[in-house]
C-alpha cells in the first residue's frame, strides 16, 4: 500500500448527502464512489437494480417526503464508502423491494441470481408473523432470521447497519415515541454489532445518533458545553500536532499525524462509567500517529515518550495483545506542556484502515461472489456469531433469547486480558472470575472445575480477574458439575448458557422420571386412563405442537417445569377425540339408527350449565371456595347427600385433597362453551391488592358500572403502611369477561396485583 493511497484513505468520511438530494444526483455520487475502488468494473448490474427500485418504489414516498428511492440509493452509497463488492451494493439498492413491493424473492433471483437474493432475503423483516405475538418476540424472530442469515454470508449485516445507519439519519421525521424505540434497538443491537465487526465508522456515528434520541438534552448539553472552549482546545492540538509532526521527521519516521475531539457517546460514556463532570474528562481529544510499519509504531512511541511525560497506568499495546474485533494501536495518555493530558494513539496504515472498516476490511470477496470467510484467523473474529447461532438452536423463548443478545452485545461492558499457562491471550467482560475463563476455554474445563491459580497462588472461585492475570484451572474427574450458586457469580453470557445447558442435560435423566410421575399423577387426579393416551400418535401431536425431537424431552421439559402436565394431557386427550370422529363409519350410523328406539331420550338441558360424566340428573352446586365461571377447568367431588359439587382444578382443596378422597373425583365440563349467547350469570370472588388513595373505590366501582356488573358484596382492609385488600364477589357471564375486567382493573392507578380466590 503506498503512502498517498493510505492517506487518501484516512481522509475519507462515510458519506451524508444533504436532505432532499434529487435520486439523480445521488445515483451519480454513487457510480463515482464504486469507480473510485473499482475503476474498471462493469456496473450494469448496478444500473438494472437502480432501474428496477425506481420503478416498485415509484408512488412511495418516506415520512420526509421525499421519493422512496433515495433511501435505497443513500444504503447503496453508504455500502460503495465501505468498498463492498457490487452484489452487495445491488442488494443495499433492492432490500426494501420485497418488503414494500409487489416483487417477490423469485423475481430477484431470475434478474440478479441466487446470491443477491440471499442477501435481499437476509436483510427482509418477516411480515407473515403471528398478531398474538408481542413487539418483543417479533424483534427477537426477525433478529434470528438475520443472525442466521450473516452465518451464511457476513455482508447481510453489513447492508443491514448501512439500512440503519441512514435510517437514523433520517429519524427526525419519525414520532418521537417511534424515535425513541429505534435509537434504544440501535443502542442495544446494531451498535454493539459495529462494534463487534470493528466497523467504528459506523458505529460511532449510531452511538452518536441514538444518544441525540435517547438523552437530548445530554447530547445538547455535551454539544454546547464543547463547542465552548471549541477554538482554545483546536489551538493546542495543533500546537502538539505541528511538534509531534516535527519530531518524527526528526527521527525519520514517515508518518500522517492528525487530531480530533472524541465522539460525543465515548465522552457521555466516560461521564457515567467514571461518574465525572464534563470537566474532569481529561483524554476528550486524541492525537493520531499512522505510520508504514509496526517497527515504526515502537519507534514513535519511543519519540512521544522521551517528548511528552507519559500517565503511569494509562499505556495499552492493542498491537501485541489485538482487541476481539481486530482492533489495534499503541495508546498512552501523556502530560502536555501546559500540564492539559491527551491521548496519543499509534497505529499502521492497515491497523488505521481495520479500525475504521472492520470486517468489511478484510472480507475478500471473490468477483464470482462469496460471503464465506477468507482463509486464516478471520473465523476466530466471529467467535461471538457461532455463539449466538447456538442459542438460536438451544433457546426456544423468544424473550430470554433476546435478552441473552443484548447482555452479550452490551456496550458498556469493557474487557480484561489475562493468560492461560501457555501464554494464549483471553478476553473477558470486566468483572470476570476464573469460572468464566474456564468455561472460555471449554465447556468440559468449566464443568470440571474444582478450584484455580492465579498467577501461582490459590484463590477462591468468585476472584475477579485483573489485566495480565495469568490463570491455571484445576479440575477433577471427581467433579459433580457447576452450582446454581456459579451463575451469580459469572459475567460472561456465554459461561452462564453453558451452566444452563448442563443442568438441562445432566439432570435429564430425573427429569424424565419426575416428568412421567407428574403426568400418571395428573391422569390418576383427572379420572384419564393414561394408557388409552399414551400412543405414539398422540405423543407426535404434543412433539409436533411444543417442537420437541423426542418423548423423553417432552417429559424432562414437565419435570423441570417448562411444560405443564395439563397443556400435554389436553393436546392428547384433543387428538385421541379427532380421531374418535374420524373413525365414526356408516355402519356406525346404521347400527345407531336401528337401536334408536330402545334408547333412553336425550338428556334435557341441564339448569346448571355442567355435564357430569357417566351420571344423568344429578344434584350439582359449586362451591363457594373457588367460585367457577365458565371458561374455567372443573372437576367434580361426590359430595355426602348433597350432590356434585364443583371446583376449579386450581382450587386449594382439590389440590390437598387427601388420596383416600380422590377417588371421589369425577370429570365435569360446562354444557355449552364461554359465548355471547350465554346468559346464565356465575357469582365469584376476586381479591385486589393496592396502594390505598382517596378515589380508589369511585374508580372501581366505575369500571363494573360501565360493564353493567352487579357487585354482590365487598371486605376492605387496609394495612399501617397504607396497603388496601379489597375482597369483591359479582355475578359474571364467564372467564373471558372476567379477563377483560381484570385488565381494565389493572390499568388504575395504585393497584398493585388481581388474583382469584382459589379456596
Amino acid at each position: 500500500m503506498t503512502n498517498n493511497h493510505s492517506e487518501r484513505q484516512l481522509e475519507r468520511e462515510l458519506e451524508a448527502p444533504a436532505s432532499f438530494t434529487s435520486p439523480e444526483i445521488l445515483y451519480n455520487d454513487l457510480i463515482r464512489s464504486i469507480y473510485k475502488y473499482h475503476p474498471s468494473d462493469d456496473i450494469t448490474m448496478v444500473e438494472k437494480a437502480y432501474q428496477i427500485a425506481r420503478d416498485a418504489h415509484k408512488d412511495q414516498k418516506r415520512k420526509s417526503g421525499e421519493p422512496y428511492i433515495i433511501h435505497p440509493l443513500c444504503v447503496a452509497i453508504i455500502l460503495a464508502d465501505l468498498e463492498l463488492d457490487k452484489e452487495s451494493i445491488v442488494a443495499g439498492i433492492l432490500h426494501d423491494v420485497v418488503e414494500d413491493t409487489v416483487m417477490t424473492l423469485d423475481e430477484i433471483t431470475e434478474v440478479f441470481g441466487p446470491e443477491v437474493a440471499l442477501l435481499v432475503d437476509g436483510v427482509t423483516k418477516l411480515t407473515q408473523l403471528s398478531w398474538s405475538m408481542d413487539k418483543v418476540e417479533i424483534q427477537a424472530e426477525n433478529l434470528r432470521k438475520m443472525f442466521l442469515a450473516m452465518a451464511k454470508d457476513i455482508r447481510v449485516i453489513l447492508i443491514k447497519l448501512a439500512d440503519r445507519l441512514h435510517n437514523m439519519r433520517t429519524l427526525e421525521f419519525m414520532k418521537p415515541e417511534k424515535q425513541k424505540e429505534k435509537a434504544r434497538e440501535t443502542m442495544d443491537i446494531y451498535a454493539p454489532i459495529a462494534h463487534r465487526l470493528g466497523i467504528s465508522k459506523i458505529k460511532v456515528e449510531l452511538d452518536d445518533l441514538s444518544l441525540k434520541y435517547l438523552k437530548p438534552e445530554v447530547y445538547y448539553d455535551l454539544a454546547e458545553k464543547i463547542s465552548l472552549n471549541k477554538e482554545a482546545r483546536k489551538a493546542f492540538v495543533n500546537d502538539i500536532v505541528e511538534e509531534v509532526r516535527h519530531h518524527m521527521a526528526d527521527a525519520e519516521i514517515a508518518s500522517t499525524v492528525d487530531g480530533r475531539v472524541k465522539h460525543f457517546f465515548s465522552i457521555y460514556k466516560k461521564m457515567v462509567k467514571q461518574d465525572k463532570t464534563l470537566d474532569q474528562i481529561y483524554d476528550m481529544f486524541a492525537v493520531r500517529i499512522i505510520v508504514d510499519s509496526v517497527k515504526d509504531c515502537y519507534g514513535a512511541l519511543g519519540v512521544i515518550h522521551e517528548l511528552y511525560k507519559p500517565i503511569p497506568g494509562r499505556f495499552k499495546d492493542y498491537i501485541a495483545m489485538p482487541k476481539p474485533n481486530m482492533y489495534q494501536s499503541l495508546h498512552t495518555t501523556l502530560i502536555g506542556s501546559n500540564g492539559q493530558p491527551f491521548e496519543i494513539q499509534i497505529r499502521t496504515y492497515e491497523m488505521h484502515r481495520t479500525a475504521e472498516y472492520g470486517i468489511a476490511a478484510h472480507w475478500k470477496y471473490k468477483e464470482s461472489g462469496s460471503g464465506q470467510v477468507a482463509a486464516g484467523d478471520e473465523e476466530a473474529k466471529l467467535s461471538w456469531l457461532r455463539q449466538i447461532l447456538e442459542w438460536q438452536r438451544d433457546m426456544s423463548d423468544n424473550k430470554e433469547f433476546l435478552s441473552l443478545i443484548k447482555s452479550d452485545l452490551d456496550l458498556f461492558s469493557d474487557n480484561v486480558y489475562c493468560f492461560t499457562p501457555s501464554g494464549d491471550v483471553k478476553a473477558l467482560p470486566s468483572g470476570s472470575t476464573p469460572i468464566d475463563f474456564a468455561y472460555a476455554i471449554h465447556s468440559a474445563v468449566g464443568n470440571k472445575m474444582v478450584g484455580a491459580r492465579v498467577n501461582g497462588k490459590l484463590v477462591n472461585i468468585d476472584y475477579i480477574i485483573e489485566n495480565g492475570d495469568r490463570i491455571e484451572i484445576i479440575t477433577s474427574q471427581n467433579s459433580k458439575g457447576p452450582s446454581r450458586d456459579w451463575l451469580k457469580l459469572v459475567k460472561s453470557t456465554q459461561a452462564k448458557n453453558k451452566i444452563n445447558q448442563w443442568f438441562k442435560t445432566e439432570l435429564k435423566e430425573d427429569n424424565i422420571v419426575r416428568g412421567k410421575d407428574m403426568i400418571e399423577r395428573y391422569c390418576k387426579a383427572k379420572g384419564i386412563n393414561y394408557p388409552d393416551l399414551n400412543k405414539p400418535e398422540f405423543m407426535e401431536k404434543v412433539m409436533k405442537r411444543y417442537a420437541f425431537k423426542d418423548w423423553d424431552s417432552v417429559l424432562a421439559s414437565i419435570g423441570h417445569g417448562g411444560l405443564k402436565e395439563g397443556q400435554v394431557i389436553n393436546k392428547m386427550l384433543e387428538a385421541r377425540d379427532k380421531k374418535l370422529k374420524r373413525e365414526v363409519t356408516d355402519a356406525n350410523i346404521l347400527d345407531g339408527l336401528e337401536d334408536m328406539t330402545n334408547k333412553v331420550p336425550a338428556a334435557k338441558k341441564s339448569k346448571s350449565g355442567i355435564v357430569v360424566r357417566g351420571i344423568h340428573d344429578v344434584a350439582v352446586r359449586f362451591s363457594r371456595c373457588c367460585s367457577p365461571v365458565p371458561g374455567d377447568e372443573i372437576v367434580g367431588f361426590v359430595t355426602r347427600g348433597r350432590g356434585v359439587s364443583i371446583h376449579r382444578t386450581d382450587c386449594i382443596n382439590i389440590i390437598n385433597l387427601q388420596e383416600s378422597e380422590r377417588v371421589r373425583l369425577i370429570d365435569a365440563e360446562w354444557q355449552q362453551a364461554e359465548s355471547a349467547e350465554n346468559k346464565e350469570r356465575y357469582s365469584t370472588e376476586i381479591q385486589i391488592y393496592a396502594n390505598n388513595r382517596i378515589g380508589m373505590f369511585v374508580d372501581i366501582s366505575k369500571v363494573f358500572t360501565e360493564r353493567q356488573i352487579d357487585i354482590t358484596s365487598m371486605n376492605v382492609r387496609t394495612s399501617k403502611q397504607g396497603k388496601a385488600t379489597i375482597i369483591m364477589t359479582f355475578d359474571i357471564h364467564g372467564k373471558e369477561e372476567l379477563t377483560r375486567l381484570t385488565d381494565k382493573l389493572r390499568q388504575i392507578e395504585g393497584i398493585l396485583d388481581i388474583e382469584r380466590t382459589a379456596g
